[in-house]
């Protein structure tokens, strides 16, 4: 498949884990100089691959195709323009992201997952409007050092070097979420302290790169 069909493909796999729900959520993906992204506002199972809109990444809203992009195309550019170790950007609405974003909380260290990210925390991008420069500007913040974040009652946005690394860190922050949410109604997660995270920090940097199947969790 090409890229386009890629990102359809990876739209409707988001509905099918439950990150995404309707027309919630967007997509895109490094084209050289250029990103493909999804269009607004169709449910996923209906975009098709010719829908999807190509825009460069030093534009500045000007967009190809039949289709108008993604309402937040402005961070989805910016995340692509300034962070060239990321190749594809995935934002959801993911339920238990949703919940820590709505309570504006921030995600530290209680499960050893967190080293995919990049650091000992999750980090909190604050509110504001969607699709605006202050929340493309929030979310750069945010996400310096880090392949993701979560966005105050908003919902969580992660960027991988390519589509399906992308699309496994989206569902590894959800599962994060999850725990740290769970673990809150019991009296709160036990935080890894720096130097435990330390030697997996280190092991993220090659894990998953001896063969060509996505790292699993272990």
């Amino acid at each position: 498949m090409g890229a386009r069909e890629d990102i359809c493909a990876a739209m409707v796999a988001l509905v099918e884990t439950g990150l995404n729900r309707g027309a919630s959520g967007n997509i895109s993906v490094r084209d050289g100089d250029h990103m493909l992204i999804t269009p607004s506002g169709i449910p996923p199972r209906d975009i098709l691959p010719a829908e999807v809109t190509r825009m460069a990444l030093t534009g500045d809203g000007d967009w190809e195709g039949p289709k108008k992009p993604s309402v937040e195309w402005r961070f989805h550019r910016d995340i692509l323009r300034h962070r060239p170790d990321i190749n594809a950007v995935v934002h959801t609405h993911a339920q238990w992201c949703t919940v820590l974003a709505i309570a504006r909380r921030t995600i530290p260290a209680v499960h050893y997952m967190i080293a995919a990210f990049g650091g000992p925390e999750i980090r909190l991008a604050p509110y504001a409007t969607f699709g605006t420069p202050d929340l493309s500007a929030g979310i750069l913040q945010a996400m310096e050092g880090r392949a993701g974040c979560l966005m105050a009652n908003h919902g969580m946005v992660v960027g991988g070097r390519d589509l399906t690394h992308a699309l496994w860190l989206a569902n590894e922050l959800e599962a994060l979420a999850h725990q740290h949410y769970h673990s809150l109604l019991i009296g709160g997660g036990q935080v890894l302290s720096e130097a435990e995270l330390e030697d997996t920090l280190k092991g993220f940097a090659t894990y998953g790169t001896q063969s060509k199947a996505e790292p699993q969790r272990t």
